[in-house]
């Protein structure tokens, strides 16, 4: 039996094919690598997408900055999910583009279009270990196997998980399993990440912790993030900027404090933080009289002619003071560390929250008396009376 040698110098049959393919995986894997690292730009132009009669997106126009970690807030059937499906190409819309980087790619595959996601349900494949789910992408696109093994413990050490890679996914915990998807969703260095709600079914403690991992990575790489969640303290924790949604339309995008401290809409004023709705008065000089102070009114006012309107005011803008002949009855006192939320009813029976620092909410016990006053500064009113 003999065997033929290849002439020196030259490789044998079918290793140069191989040794192309590896080099060109290697080539995309570095050409991805640059791309990712200073951000891609995502702009949402007019999406819509509706499911029968029900509307998931009704002309959504939004950008993602590069580098920028953007956060989809909002109630449940918003439309945050199905965004963040078209992005990734799970969905298609019935209008509208998707750009990445000035390029259309509404009609891009999937498998195409260089973003890595991460899933609510984690979705590891249960026969593979950590090591080689982290790896899977690179395999399908055939870099060599020397280069996964050092790209995947590379990725597990970055997640904090160096020491986990023989670990299949029933040896991990929940948080554990969520870091190696993470890990895996950036192995090919996408351009855009995209995380669908990835910290829900974690436990508080947990959830806290791999929220300050998150932004630590996406800062560190400078990856373009586009995160999904219904809970605004981890909107509000995590994100460079969020955009409230409601029902299928942006009602506001903004920085976390800004978001906060000035909600655009009564919708996003009750729907990020806590929100009180105090009976007031306009005057006659655009001010709004609300519990004997008067306050100026921030953004639009209800149309001329109306008097009675709804004040906004959130529960640390409020001042409770023990008074026997106040207006308002303390009803309940929740204490929370530094701050104790006091419930109260005010004389024409409106019940308001108010967060006081513990020490001055001391005496306030339930069924005193008690002075409230808001906070000077200006205030978002609606039409209508509480």
């Amino acid at each position: 039996m003999s065997t033929t040698l290849p002439a020196a110098g030259k490789p044998a049959a079918g290793t140069e094919t191989a040794g192309t393919e590896a080099a060109e995986a290697e080539a995309a894997e570095a050409a991805a690598g640059a791309a990712a690292a200073g951000g891609a730009r995502v702009e949402f132009r007019g999406l819509r997408r509706a499911f029968g009669t029900t509307v998931a997106l009704d002309g959504l126009d939004l950008t993602v900055e590069p580098g920028e970690l953007l956060a989809l807030l909002g109630p449940s059937g918003c439309g945050k999910t199905t965004a963040l499906r078209v992005l990734a190409g799970f969905e298609q819309p019935d209008s509208g583009e998707v750009l990445v980087d000035g390029a259309d790619i509404t009609r891009v595959p999937a498998n195409r279009r260089d973003a890595g996601m991460v899933f609510q349900s984690y979705s590891l494949f249960p026969n593979l270990n950590a090591r080689e789910n982290v790896a899977f992408g690179l395999r399908v696109r055939k870099v060599p196997a020397a280069r996964r093994r050092e790209r995947a413990a590379e990725l597990l050490d970055l997640v904090g998980l160096p020491e986990h890679g023989d670990r299949y996914p029933h040896q991990m915990s929940g948080g554990q399993q969520q870091r190696v998807a993470l890990a895996r969703a950036l192995a090919l260095r996408p351009r855009v990440l995209l995380l669908d709600e990835p910290l829900s079914a974690l436990d508080a403690k947990v959830r806290a912790g791999l929220r300050e991992e998150i932004r630590r990575l996406q800062l560190s790489l400078g990856i373009t993030t586009v995160f999904v969640t219904h809970d605004q303290e981890e909107a509000l924790s995590m994100a460079d900027r969020v955009a409230v949604l409601n029902a299928g339309k942006l009602e506001q995008c903004a920085a976390p404090a800004e978001l906060y401290e000035r909600p655009a809409t009564p919708f996003v004023a009750e729907f990020v933080g806590t929100m009180n709705r105090i009976p007031g008065r306009l005057t006659g000089s655009g001010d709004v009289e609300v519990a004997g102070v008067r306050l100026p009114v921030d953004g639009p006012a209800p149309v001329p002619g109306t008097s009675g309107v709804r004040v906004l005011v959130r529960p640390e803008n409020l001042t409770v003071a023990a008074d026997p002949e106040g207006g308002a009855t303390v009803v309940s006192a929740s204490f929370f560390g530094a701050v104790t939320r006091l419930h109260l009813d005010l004389a024409d029976g409106t019940r308001v929250k108010a967060d006081l620092p513990s020490r001055e909410a001391a005496g306030l016990e339930p069924g005193a008396r008690a002075r409230v006053r808001p906070v000077e500064r200006p205030v978002l009113v609606e039409a209508g009376t509480a």
